[in-house]
């Protein structure tokens, strides 16, 4: 079972500080494969070392990030995402320009990285038994008022978290790590 994360309402000044490509793709990075230094992301980013920290460096002020004290030396800086849950009400930015701006970067970034993660779990050629244990699903009929399909996105929610292991509990040695996207939004009618 997960235990529960801190929340934590992401604010104008924190958005402005995320809503850019490379320090999301930093961020997901570490959330993703756990700390690193500066060099190690540069390698696994294709980006220089000097560009990387300063970027760490605008994360860890707005506190996305941290230090990982019990490796890093005078030398060598590890870095970790901070274990919180980040929350964003897009609705917060409707009325300030240069914090919706900030929130176009971020969610069109967003969408990117998980278009991309799905494209690259299907290009994958997956051992026999995770063949066909996936899905992607289409439910296009459904008509919802606002306050239905808030209640239904916390529904599955509440689902979704009761199937996230505790981060600090041992994995099972048959689990893989399992993308599982979640997008629940109006569309416009078709005349």
């Amino acid at each position: 079972m997960n235990q529960e994360l801190p929340r934590r309402q992401i604010d104008a000044r924190s958005l402005r500080a995320l809503a850019h490509p490379l320090r999301m793709r930093i961020l997901e990075e570490l959330r993703e494969n756990g700390p690193a230094t500066s060099a190690k992301l540069s390698d696994r980013l294709g980006e220089s070392t000097g560009t990387i920290s300063w970027h760490l460096r605008h994360l860890a002020e707005h506190g996305f990030i941290e230090d990982e004290p019990e490796r890093g030396t005078k030398r060598e800086r590890w870095w970790r995402a901070t274990r919180s849950r980040n929350v964003l009400n897009t609705t917060d930015f409707d009325r300030d320009p240069q914090t919706r701006a900030a929130l176009d970067v971020y969610l069109a970034e967003l969408l990117r990285s998980q278009y991309q993660r799905v494209a690259d779990s299907m290009a994958t050629e997956w051992p026999e038994e995770w063949r066909g244990a996936g899905t992607v699903s289409d439910w296009n009929k459904l008509r919802l008022t606002p306050a239905q399909l808030r209640s239904l996105i916390d529904e599955l929610t509440d689902v979704i978290e009761r199937h996230t292991p505790d981060p600090d509990a041992e994995p099972d040695p048959a689990a893989r790590p399992v993308l599982l996207q979640l997008q629940a939004l109006p569309r416009k009618e078709t005349p």
